[in-house]
């Protein structure tokens, strides 16, 4: 999850599916997977790049989302992050055709899964100061 503090208020990054891809069309957050041999939170600073050309200047660790892949018949967990950057210009990949920055609450309605305006309700819920309080030193990656 991409997040940009403007004064007292958040705008959070949701990228459209471009039309070639699966789920064309639809609205999320920057997502990946690990690569072999990469740590999560390196996987999440590369895949903002990637997909956003963004840099990301604090990470935290937000929670674990599982699901099922139906063609594969596994059950994956999905780690998710929150990504504060300070820039707002944003040079899609090959993935996405569309962006928006977006308060939460807009964020929350564009987003096609459920669990992502539920991991933004909990990056709001633990983050809303700019830091995560009496649970920052567990919550907080680097920045």
């Amino acid at each position: 999850m991409v997040v940009r503090p403007i004064a007292r208020a958040w705008r959070v990054l949701v990228l459209r599916r471009a039309r070639d891809v699966r789920r064309a069309g639809s609205w999320e957050v920057v997502h990946g997977s690990i690569e072999k041999g990469e740590k999560p939170a390196a996987a999440a600073v590369r895949e903002v790049r990637e997909e956003s050309g963004l840099t990301v200047r604090t990470l935290y660790s937000i929670t674990v989302n599982p699901f099922y892949l139906h063609q594969t018949d596994t059950v994956q967990l999905a780690l998710v992050f929150a990504a504060f950057v300070r820039e707002s210009r944003v040079t899609l990949g090959p993935e996405h055709d569309a962006f928006d920055w977006l308060t939460v609450a807009q964020a929350s309605r564009r987003f096609a899964w459920p669990r992502e305006a539920e991991a933004l309700a909990h990056v709001r819920r633990l983050l809303k100061a700019g830091h995560a309080g009496a649970v920052d030193d567990v919550l907080r990656v680097f920045g």
